[in-house]
């Protein structure tokens, strides 16, 4: 049978059971309560968290934030001014941390340069999507991630997890691009940034307690509601 579009698979899931994708909100809202997400004091330091949390735990990140607030150095004219070893070493937690000093530095450059956050939240989110996309080690999860947690503009998260649990969930495949899922599940859920942030999340949560790569079925919430649940 030839795969019809993934837009077509939402609309199509949307229209045989409305409620799936709330459904499933609400069964883990539920379980585990509100996240309060993004851990963070200030929109810049979302953004370097979203930088730093490539290819490591959030736990590591958070080692690597406070080494740079115990020098004072959570700010971006002081990171531009710090040498690159001593920068390097405070990232150290977070893992690849001479590749993450240099793109910080150069992330840190450009938000200067662009006005700071004041100015960058003015941009049109298309825009400044599409400057985020253009720094070198910004891909589109690292670029959401600043848009919805930092900005709080209404664009969903698509990460390993969100694949994880969706495509066990037959919402989808788990092979699309980043870009067409990212716009399907927009559709279904209409622009919301709260509901984002929160679902995001509640995905991060329960990906890592529950449906981890071994799942333990056996405690989900959303066992009912999964056709690959095992006992």
């Amino acid at each position: 049978m030839q795969t019809k579009t993934l837009l077509h698979q939402w609309q199509h899931l949307y229209q045989v059971n409305p409620p799936t994708l709330n459904a499933v909100y609400r069964l883990l809202y539920n379980a585990y309560g509100p996240q309060h997400w993004w851990p963070a004091e200030s929109p810049f330091e979302v953004m370097v968290g979203a930088i730093l949390t490539q290819n490591t735990a959030w736990t590591n990140v958070e080692k690597a934030i406070d080494n740079l607030v115990a020098r004072d150095r959570l700010d971006a004219a002081r990171i531009i001014a710090t040498r690159r070893d001593h920068l390097a070493n405070w990232l150290r937690p977070s893992g690849y941390f001479n590749v993450k000093a240099e793109r910080l530095k150069l992330f840190c450059r450009w938000y200067l340069d662009a006005g700071g956050f004041e100015s960058l939240s003015r941009m049109d989110t298309t825009q400044l999507r599409q400057q985020l996309l253009s720094l070198s080690g910004v891909g589109a999860e690292t670029a959401d991630d600043m848009l919805l947690f930092a900005f709080e503009r209404p664009v969903f998260v698509i990460d390993a997890y969100t694949r994880r649990l969706f495509a066990r969930l037959r919402l989808f495949d788990g092979d699309e691009s980043y870009e067409s899922l990212r716009s399907a599940i927009e559709s279904v859920l209409g622009p919301d940034v709260e509901l984002y942030n929160e679902y995001h999340a509640l995905i991060v949560h329960h990906a890592k307690e529950v449906c981890r790569v071994r799942p333990r079925c056996s405690s989900c919430v959303l066992r009912a509601c999964c056709p690959v649940g095992t006992d």
